[in-house]
């Protein structure tokens, strides 16, 4: 065992792993209270999630959906919303995954906004970008992507006095895989301490189609790289990340890369510095 497994699982709050249906249940049941609370505690009537058609937002969406209809069906009031919302950049190549995503989920209301032509005025706009290799501009308009889908999802949850629902677990707060302000800015992330594999097991269990459950992960950021799939990023699989947060053996190697990307990506994790 790495000599920080125990620290690193400790400050990311890793979920222990499951021992059956019955524990499995039991982690649903316990976040969509925790969505419920969130709503009560705020005021607010809404959530909103952007959904790309991957395991995570899927799994996110359908706890949120769960959690509205819930609190409808208990009469704490019929206005309580669920609203999914598709973010494409001009054409997503796997929109049909995303279609079937918000089919299963059936959310209250679903609306579309696309970032194409924000994202394309920003860079337009922006001198700094000018000289740039086309991997690193490609790169910077990655972020700027998940920048704007944010933007869009507060826009929204601004006027209908609602949430913002993040995805974030466990296998990617310790790799610091997410763009900050990006999609790492939310008011609540209920699939937090969950390794990608329990993320699996509780879609599973919320009735999501095989297709999406085990759906290779990609953030699908970069046109030169359509597609790359999140283990390409990371050096390392979602497997030994897993078995790393929840105490198992992994190899030297893949336990420095995750120590290391934790180390270097703790600036994502945390507050703006003070002085």
């Amino acid at each position: 065992m790495h000599s920080r497994q125990q620290e690193i699982a400790a400050a990311l709050n890793v979920c222990a792993p499951f021992t059956g249906a019955e524990s499995i249940q039991a982690e649903i049941d316990r976040r969509v209270r925790f969505i419920q609370a969130c709503l009560r505690e705020s005021g607010m009537k809404t959530l909103v999630l952007g959904i790309s058609g991957g395991v995570d937002s899927t799994t996110a969406a359908l706890l949120a959906q769960r959690a509205v209809k819930g609190l409808r069906d208990a009469g704490e009031g019929d206005d309580y919303r669920f609203i999914a919302v598709r973010l494409p950049y001009q054409v997503q190549h796997d929109e049909h995954e995303a279609q079937l995503a918000v089919d299963t989920i059936q959310p209250d209301e679903c609306h579309t906004v696309n970032i194409g032509t924000a994202v394309q005025s920003l860079a337009a706009e922006t001198e700094a970008l000018e000289g740039q290799s086309p991997q690193m501009r490609d790169f910077v308009l990655g972020n700027t992507k998940a920048r704007m889908r944010m933007v869009a999802q507060y826009t929204i949850a601004n006027a209908r006095q609602g949430l913002v629902i993040g995805t974030d677990h466990a296998a990617e707060a310790v790799m610091g895989f997410f763009t900050k302000f990006g999609d790492g800015a939310c008011d609540l992330t209920p699939l937090t301490g969950l390794v990608k594999g329990q993320v699996r097991q509780l879609a599973e269990a919320l009735g999501a189609p095989q297709q999406l459950v085990h759906k290779v992960p990609t953030a699908d950021l970069e046109e030169l790289f359509p597609g790359k799939p999140d283990e390409a990023a990371h050096g390392v699989t979602y497997r030994d990340i897993d078995d790393f947060l929840q105490g198992r053996p992994v190899s030297d190697e893949a336990a420095q890369i995750i120590v290391e990307t934790y180390d270097k990506t703790a600036h994502k994790r945390q507050l703006p510095k003070e002085p």
